[in-house]
């Protein structure tokens, strides 16, 4: 039984996904306490008992304190399996942290799955649908996965509602390496409005255009009337060689539109400002398949607490050691394999 300490590092939820990802793959049954222990409200949210809901549901575990404000959970698999699935939050809870705790599980599997998932598609402090569709599953199908993702019906806080859904090809990921700077350029400006008046965007667009000078060419309001509650958004899609890093800004009731473009632009200028070729965010989430896959590196800027964080349960689980090393003015993130057995007392917990 490999015991996690959720308090460690950044204290949130990526411990607990991360734990449930790899106890599913590797059979080991796992003990998680102080879940959440850094955040307002400690324990499992509605978001984080579908997560353990679902993991359950692939590999018929057995669950020991799978209840809202819970702060500890014992899981212990025992065997995953392919199939259709549908998870409802609830809430709206991030469908995208639902689907990142299944996934990497599904793709070893011995057949297709097809999996829907119900509840928030943009939600702070997750990584939006686009993110997944235009940055992390590109990298991930690299590494020699077939994975459709598409987008069903938006959902915004407080309503959600909206759905994603995914075919999930099972395979064997192979490595990959991101230690090449490349020129950076904006290919994209979408400004998004469900349900809300597309003078909105519009002032969005305008702004960006001042803050980047992007050409006008390059920018588009979309719109929908189908989502069940208001909700808005900001994309900027920023070229890296062959690949593309996809930057998104939420609206909130109390940010006007130049506000909310604003903080995006700020963001996506210290990206193009830098050589990394990798952002902070996508570091972190690169971390788990290259991990399963054995081997890989890239080159980041400051490493997150949440990567540093997700690094060590990583280890706590598999054979492979990351490292983060000194790249003059970057610092690159090198994962390898360890055959050094691992007592479950060791490291994180």
């Amino acid at each position: 039984m490999i015991v996690i300490d959720g308090s460690v590092g950044e204290g949130g939820g990526q411990v607990l996904r991360t734990s449930l990802s790899l106890s599913m793959i590797t059979g080991q049954p796992v003990t998680l306490h102080s879940i959440r222990a850094k955040r307002a409200k400690p324990g499992l949210m509605r978001q984080h008992l579908a997560c353990v809901e679902a993991a359950r549901a692939i590999s018929d575990a057995e669950v020991e304190g799978a209840a809202l404000s819970s702060r500890e959970l014992v899981f212990r698999p025992r065997g995953i399996r392919s199939g259709s699935y549908r998870f409802e939050i609830g809430s709206a809870g991030s469908t995208t942290l639902v689907l990142q705790t299944v996934l990497p599980a599904l793709l070893m599997t011995d057949g297709e799955s097809d999996v829907t998932i119900v509840g928030g598609t943009h939600n702070p402090l997750a990584p939006p649908f686009e993110f997944l569709a235009h940055t992390f599953l590109p990298l991930v199908s690299q590494m020699g996965a077939t994975i459709d993702l598409s987008l069903l019906r938006h959902g915004f806080f407080p309503a959600g509602g909206g759905s994603i859904h995914a075919r999930i090809v099972p395979t064997r990921l192979v490595p990959i390496t991101l230690d090449t700077i490349v020129p950076k350029r904006i290919t994209r400006v979408v400004a998004f409005v469900a349900n809300l008046p597309l003078a909105i965007a519009e002032r969005e667009l305008a702004q960006v255009r001042k803050e980047l000078g992007v050409d006008k060419a390059l920018c588009d309001v979309e719109a929908t009337r189908s989502a069940p509650a208001p909700g808005n958004f900001v994309r900027i899609d920023v070229e890296v060689g062959d690949r593309t890093e996809t930057f998104i800004g939420l609206g909130e009731r109390s940010k006007n539109s130049e506000r909310v473009a604003r903080d995006l632009c700020d963001e996506v200028a210290t990206f193009l400002g830098s050589p990394a070729p990798v952002d902070d965010h996508l570091a972190d989430q690169l971390l788990l398949p290259l991990a399963l896959a054995g081997s890989g590196s890239f080159l980041l800027g400051t490493p997150s607490d949440h990567a540093t964080t997700n690094a060590a349960v990583i280890e706590r689980f598999l054979p492979v050691s990351i490292r983060f090393e000194d790249a003059g003015n970057l610092v690159r993130c090198v994962i390898a394999a360890n055959e050094r057995s691992r007592s479950p007392s060791d490291g994180t917990g």
